[in-house]
C-alpha cells in the first residue's frame, strides 16, 4: 500500500499468470492526465464522487457508480467533491474477456465486447464488480476468482454491452439429465480434491462441460456454487479435528484456509460460533454455549 498527501493512499494486485489486475484508492488532489489502457477497466466510486472526460464530453461517476472503459479508451480523472474519493478498478486483459465469453457462448461469440456508455448506474454490476475485486485481491483461492471473473464479465456483457455481446450470452439450456451428470462428476472431483486449489478449468473438464455451464448447473442442482461446496467440505473437516482436539490455528492450517482469521470469520458465519469456542465446549464436555461466550477464536 502507497500513501500519498492529504490521506490518500493506494492499494493494488497483479495477477502473476494473466492480464488481471485490480486497485484500491483514495484520491484527493490527485489530478490523472489523458491517458488510456490496453485493456477493459471497470470501476466503481465507494465514497465522493469523481469527474472526468472521455469521448469528448465530461462525465461524474458518484458513490455505488461503475465506471466502464473500452481498451485504448482515452480519458483523464480528478476529484469533484472537496473530500475526495474512495474508488476500486479491475482491469481486464481483451484476450481474459474473450475466453470467458468463448466459454460462456460454448464457442459462439469470438467477438469482443464494446461498452458504450462510461458510467452506468446500475446496482447489480456494481455488487457483481466489488465481489470480483475482493476475491482478486483479497484471496487465493483460483475458484473463487474465476468464478466471479466469470460471473462479472457475463453481467457487464448482458446488462452493459452492446447488442451483438448480449444476444450471444442468450443461454442454452442443458437438459436436466446433462445437468444432473455435470454437476454430479464436479462435485465427485471436489469430494475428493477439496483441500487442493481447484481451477474452474480442471472442474470443467471433470464435468465435460463449459466453467460457465457448469457454474450454472452446479447452482441449479446443489444449491451452491462449486467454490461455496468446497469451502463447505473444508469447513466439516475442520469441525472433525477440532473435535479432536485439534487446535483452531492447526485446523484452519490442515483444511486450506488462508489463516485462522479467515477461517473463524467462515466457521462462525456458517454455525454461528468460532472455533474456539465450539472446540473449548467439546473439551468441557458441554455443548451449552452460554450466550457471553466470547468471539474470539
Amino acid at each position: 500500500m502507497g500513501t500519498g498527501a492529504g490521506g490518500s493512499w493506494v492499494r493494488y494486485w497483479r495477477d502473476g499468470t494473466r492480464p488481471v489486475e485490480a486497485m484500491h484508492a483514495r484520491f484527493r488532489d490527485h489530478v490523472y492526465p489523458p491517458h488510456s489502457h490496453d485493456t477493459y477497466s471497470f470501476g466503481i466510486t465507494d465514497a465522493g464522487a469523481q469527474r472526468f472526460r472521455c469521448r469528448g464530453a465530461a462525465h461524474t461517476s458518484g458513490a455505488g457508480m461503475v465506471m466502464a472503459f473500452n481498451p485504448d479508451e482515452v480519458h483523464d480523472g480528478r476529484a469533484a467533491a472537496e473530500l475526495g474519493y474512495h474508488y476500486r478498478i479491475v482491469h481486464l486483459g481483451p484476450s481474459v474477456v474473450r475466453d470467458v465469453l468463448a466459454d460462456a457462448t460454448d464457442g459462439r461469440s469470438g467477438a469482443l465486447p464494446l461498452f458504450a456508455h462510461p458510467v452506468l448506474t446500475d446496482p447489480a454490476l456494481a455488487y457483481a464488480l466489488t465481489r470480483l475485486h475482493a476475491a482478486l485481491a483479497g484471496t487465493t483461492d483460483p475458484l473463487v476468482r474465476d468464478e466471479r471473473l466469470t460471473a462479472t464479465v457475463t453481467a457487464l456483457a448482458r446488462r452493459a454491452a452492446t447488442a451483438p455481446a448480449s444476444a450471444a450470452l442468450a443461454a442454452r439450456t442443458p437438459t436436466d439429465r446433462a445437468r444432473r451428470q455435470a454437476a454430479r462428476r464436479a462435485r465427485e472431483l471436489l469430494a475428493e480434491t477439496y483441500m487442493e486449489a481447484v481451477p474452474a478449468e480442471r472442474l470443467a473438464a471433470a464435468a465435460g462441460c463449459s466453467r460457465f455451464a457448469l457454474y450454472r448447473a452446479f447452482r441449479a442442482e446443489y444449491g451452491l456454487a462449486p467454490s461455496d461446496y468446497q469451502r463447505q467440505l473444508r469447513l466439516r473437516r475442520a469441525r472433525s479435528l477440532l473435535r479432536a482436539g485439534t487446535t483452531p490455528a492447526d485446523a484452519a492450517a490442515a483444511t486450506g484456509f488462508a489463516d485462522q482469521a479467515h477461517f473463524s470469520r467462515w466457521f462462525q458465519r456458517v454455525y454461528g460460533v468460532t472455533p474456539g469456542v465450539f472446540r473449548n465446549a467439546l473439551l468441557s464436555a458441554s455443548l451449552d454455549v452460554p450466550l457471553s461466550a466470547p468471539l474470539d477464536g
